[in-house]
């Protein structure tokens, strides 16, 4: 196998797979990136076992043939190559010559009949999404994470389910830990031809990666069949396994009921959360909110540290709420929203507060009160 391949070509898929080839699997040969020459350029493909990539990419072939090379070693070796051209040559022994007439590394590769193989989906329906929405969606959701040792599906995963609400039809996807939740929505136009198809749970870090593929601009097709999310972006493809399991049943939680929406300036909460947060530890990491009149208060207290209390001018009517949350949550949460102002929907000290914008109605968070 020889070829050459221009490093613009290939340098900015190698960084996006490292994801996948540097996470620890039960075999050594997924460190590897299998490339393969096929028509007139070079295959690659990556897999963690869970989530697979496939991209093809120009390249001058002068003989045909399957390599798999360290993913980590050969990015380094691209991306600091000191000309556009790089000559790849397997010559004996899976040793593989990387470089041009100036420069050579000499390398081992393993053996590409070790490699998983990649699944084989046909007859999909696929339907279009735009790019810049979907990478949103996945960015907003996957604010939430999955604990690394919670075995769970509903918490190791995202949930995609598609709507269809007289003439309205979206996709929806929703994260959640256990204390909160978020929802982001994408909205088509009622004369788009979106399948129907049961909700699916993906993921999350498989849609990490997917996030890393995605460009603010064009559309992109996805698909589900046999177990499997498939996303298709011009020659690059990512398959990814779904997970098995039940989603619980979100719209129970989404309760906007009769309390109190409250209009928050974004970037003054985020400040003032900050600053509430500093005597926060492990041990104390809550905060209290006290709704009154006209007044929001923030109190934080710390036995090991001390305690600190801020105020903030809200409009505000009614009994007063005390009530007890996570600042990390709404932080988290207010640094996806693109609104410059929030609504705090707030009922009582039981129930959970919804946070949006107060434009933008395709992403809701809902975040559990803590007990004080």
């Amino acid at each position: 196998m020889k070829f050459t391949i221009n490093k613009s070509d290939i340098r900015n898929v190698l960084s996006k797979v490292q994801g996948l080839t540097g996470r620890k699997t039960n075999l050594a040969i997924t460190e590897t990136v299998l490339i393969k020459t096929a028509g007139s350029g070079i295959t690659l493909i990556a897999t963690d076992l869970e989530t697979g990539f496939e991209g093809s990419y120009p390249a001058a072939l002068e003989s045909q043939g399957t390599v798999a090379i360290n993913s980590k070693k050969l990015y380094e070796i691209v991306r600091d190559f000191p000309s556009d051209d790089i000559i790849v040559n397997e010559v004996e022994s899976r040793w593989i010559e990387i470089g041009n007439e100036r420069i050579e590394y000499h390398i081992v590769g393993m053996d590409p009949d070790d490699f998983p193989d990649s699944p084989h989906i046909e007859e999909v329906t696929f339907f279009e999404i735009d790019s810049g929405a979907l990478k949103r969606m996945i960015e907003k959701t996957l604010v939430i994470s999955g604990a690394p040792d919670d075995k769970r599906a509903h918490i190791n995963g995202i949930y995609f389910e598609r709507i269809f609400n007289g003439d309205e039809k979206a996709v929806k996807m929703v994260s959640t830990d256990g204390s909160r939740l978020s929802t982001a929505d994408y909205c088509y136009d009622k004369d788009f031809d979106l399948p129907e198809g049961p909700g699916i749970i993906i993921p999350k870090k498989g849609l990490n990666e997917v996030a890393k593929f995605l460009g603010p601009e064009g559309a992109v097709q996805i698909g589900f069949k046999d177990n499997h999310f498939i996303i298709k972006k011009d020659a690059e493809t990512i398959i990814i396994r779904l997970l098995e399991g039940d989603f619980p049943k979100y719209n129970d939680i989404i309760v906007r009921g009769d309390g109190h929406a409250v209009n928050i300036d974004r970037q003054l909460f985020i400040r003032m959360l900050k600053r509430m947060s500093i005597l926060s530890s492990e041990s104390y990491k809550g905060v209290v909110f006290n709704f009154g009149t006209d007044k929001l208060l923030v109190t934080a207290q710390n036995p090991d540290l001390g305690e600190s209390k801020e105020e903030m001018a809200i409009e505000f009517e009614g009994e007063s709420i005390e009530v007890a949350f996570n600042p990390k949550y709404f932080m988290e949460t207010l640094n996806v929203i693109d609104d410059d102002t929030v609504i705090l929907g707030i009922v009582d000290e039981r129930r959970p507060c919804l946070i949006e914008g107060e434009n933008d109605k395709t992403f809701l968070s809902v975040i559990m009160p803590m007990r004080i």
